[in-house]
């Protein structure tokens, strides 16, 4: 990575806390500030207004942009008093930082899954931080572009952030990220914590399919560039690709595409 298309990670850590805290630089942070809240409630200036953020909320603060945060007691399930804030924090900036942020408008206030796609690229960035001897620093800054890029997909596949969008799209990740095994949708439900009539009828609200036609769907791509690209058996294929048995799966697989799995790859191998 050039100095003229740089990203740089000044701190990066995971903090949880028990006890309130209360941080603010209402001159801005003077660098690029990403917290993703994981854990409990707290506190945050957005807009000009101290709003609650919960699990889930990502906040984005460019260099100049007010910060404040609260972290308080707050009633919990037992109807008591305490604390409970769990984050990622990442401070960074560069030159392909600044053409990022300028590329478009972005809310502070983010919704994002906490799923392993996003928490992952967290995690990574605080382990490569946390490194005492490092000769390739710059791989922290390639998580952190993938991270801003992971950001602005998600804005753009559902920028919409009210209750419903947001537990539809918890449901979308949750098919994507186990479709290669089997599951119910008492698990896909259970999962967002609401009751499998009312995920159903979410989820088709959202995008106008069911859950488990659009399960079918990622599962028949799965298996589709697997046949095309990899030396797997199609027995094996089918199994680790989500479906139960081989007659089901060639069944499904012929009326999408036209041609059994083995007719589909010999006829794409030979293009290839």
């Amino acid at each position: 990575m050039s100095t003229q298309d740089s990203v740089h990670i000044y701190t990066a850590g995971f903090s949880y806390h028990h006890k309130p805290f209360y941080m603010t630089e209402m001159n801005g942070v003077k660098n690029y500030l990403m917290r993703l809240q994981t854990d409990g409630r707290c506190r945050a200036r957005v807009g000009g207004e101290m709003v609650r953020i919960e699990a889930g909320d990502l906040l984005i603060f460019s260099p100049d942009e007010p910060y404040e945060l609260r972290i308080e007691e707050e009633l919990n399930a037992q109807n008591e008093l305490s604390v409970e804030s769990g984050d990622y924090h990442i401070f960074f900036g560069g030159s392909w930082i600044d053409e990022w942020w300028a590329g478009q408008k972005r809310p502070t206030r983010v919704k994002v899954p906490l799923n392993e796609t996003i928490l992952s690229l967290f995690r990574q960035i605080v382990l490569e931080q946390r490194k005492m001897s490092n000769p390739f620093p710059e791989i922290s800054g390639y998580y952190m572009r993938i991270l801003c890029l992971e950001t602005d997909r998600l804005l753009r596949e559902h920028p919409s952030t009210t209750p419903k969008t947001y537990l539809a799209y918890q449901i979308k990740h949750y098919i994507e990220e186990h479709a290669s095994v089997s599951f119910k949708l008492e698990d896909v439900a259970a999962d967002v914590g609401i009751s499998v009539s009312r995920a159903v009828h979410l989820f088709k609200e959202a995008f106008g399919t069911s859950i488990m036609q659009y399960t079918l769907d990622v599962r028949l791509e799965m298996a589709r560039e697997r046949i095309i690209f990899s030396p797997m058996s199609l027995e094996n294929i089918a199994e680790t690709s989500g479906f139960a048995n081989y007659t089901y799966f060639h069944r499904v697989f012929r009326s999408r595409f036209g041609k059994s799995p083995k007719e589909f790859r010999i006829a794409n191998r030979e293009q290839i």
